[in-house]
């Protein structure tokens, strides 16, 4: 059956954005191949495409599942994919059975490939143009499920992340040359590189404060591994996470943008810290290069019940979470479990908290104990930041954060050798 092309695929700044990728008739990368291997081992397939659509074709930049291609071979008339369907609606396209879809149906693609089930978000170019999608397909009928799907749907948006930070990367590279001034158009990369990597605002509790910062090393420019996020997984319950990825530069910063989109796609699945972090190791070890970047780790779930807040920590090689009472006492959370991405067996473990009113738990990277002044290695260390937070009486979660950067930024006079990031989670007082 040959389907006919919707006039959203021949829309002109469609294609002229599908264009300004680069990508098509390209060779296959890492960088798309390691989402697209996600995406079929978090949906249990074992085909997995990212696919760009022009006019003519609709091209597979990533195909896992499909051996070693010729580029000829990966190319399909535009007319028989399924992509064109999802250009067309902008809208996922969630198939259980092709046989009762009459759109897929007879499709040359689906008939080629032996597809059963088909699901595929869109992906996005920088001003929102859809240049094609993420697809999982199995040979079979099947069911996809909801948590598939939002695992899909947050790989999808990380291909587009890809693209987007390729395109910002080739504007700033024209910048330079057109203005001549590399080293302020490089800083400003940085900058906004580093923040797209971090939430601009964390999202509100009800019944807790939260609060975070980030602070480079001293004078640094550069890309770093640090990275923080606080987002609702399921219900009522939520996730804290912060990290640390070995090294810095944009290598680092893709292993930093896979460990939050692996982190936030698989938490509502999983109410153990530990068990989000074994995933978070599985799709670390499935893309490793030759540089060997490992990631250290802190991961809270956690949800309100009467009083306050229950929830599970993990720790992976990461420094302990600090948990400090209404009363002053600060107890250090840490369980078993090494870095992850160096081998399969990581020992994890969970530990169980809880948070009452003026409770507050403090996330944190070594840039804060190993912080140092100029030509002295004494440390900033375990015990300064223990005794400095037991101080820290009604501050509140902006407070506690803000008193934390300042005290280390005053005992190093301010020479930071090392990225800091700090994240408070904070159960105000019952108010009389």
């Amino acid at each position: 059956m040959v389907s006919e092309v919707p006039p959203a695929v021949l829309d002109p700044r469609r294609l002229a954005a599908v264009l300004a990728t680069g990508l098509l008739d390209s060779e296959p990368e890492l960088a798309f191949d390691e989402l697209a291997l996600l995406a079929a081992t978090m949906t249990r397939t074992k085909r997995a495409f990212v696919t760009l659509v022009d006019d003519r074709r609709s091209f597979w930049k990533s195909a896992i599942g499909m051996g070693e291609l010729p580029l000829r071979a990966r190319l399909i008339p535009v007319e028989d994919s399924p992509s064109h369907i999802l250009i067309a609606t902008n809208q996922p396209l969630i198939v259980d059975d092709v046989t009762a879809d009459p759109r897929l149906r007879g499709l040359a693609a689906v008939e080629q490939l032996g597809i059963g089930a088909w699901a595929e978000y869109p992906i996005h170019g920088p001003n929102g143009e859809v240049l094609g999608g993420l697809c999982v397909v199995d040979s079979v009928s099947r069911v996809w499920t909801d948590d598939e799907m939002q695992m899909l749907a947050t790989l999808a948006r990380a291909v587009s992340s890809e693209i987007r930070l390729r395109d910002a990367l080739a504007r700033s590279e024209r910048q330079v040359a057109e203005l001549q001034a590399a080293a302020k158009v490089s800083t400003e990369l940085a900058r906004s590189l580093q923040e797209s990597l971090l939430p601009p605002i964390l999202p509100t509790v009800r019944g807790l404060q939260a609060a975070a910062s980030y602070i480079p090393a001293t004078g640094e420019t550069r890309v770093t591994g640090d990275f923080y996020d606080l987002f609702q997984t399921s219900g009522s319950r939520w996730c804290a996470v912060l990290g640390d990825v070995c090294g810095h530069g944009v290598e680092a910063a893709k292993i930093t943008a896979l460990a939050r989109y692996t982190v936030r796609a698989d938490a509502p699945r999983h109410t153990s810290p530990s068990m989000v972090l074994e995933q978070l190791n599985r799709a670390l070890l499935a893309q490793r290069g030759k540089d060997g970047r490992f990631v250290t780790v802190a991961c809270a779930v956690f949800r309100p019940e009467e009083g306050g807040f229950t929830g599970v920590l993990s720790t992976a090689g990461h420094p302990p979470a600090l948990l400090r009472r209404a009363d002053g006492t600060v107890e250090a959370l840490k369980t078993l479990g090494i870095v992850l991405g160096i081998t399969e067996e990581t020992g994890l473990e969970d530990v169980h908290f809880s948070l009452f009113p003026g409770d507050v738990l403090v996330l944190y990277s070594d840039g804060v104990t190993e912080a140092h002044p100029p030509g002295n290695w004494d440390l900033f260390g375990d015990e300064r930041l223990i005794t400095l937070l037991s101080e820290c009486e009604d501050l509140g979660a902006d407070g506690i954060v803000k008193r934390i950067g300042d005290a280390v930024l005053e005992y190093s006079q301010a020479h930071m050798t090392d990225d800091m990031a700090i994240l408070a989670l904070y159960v105000p007082p019952l108010q009389p």
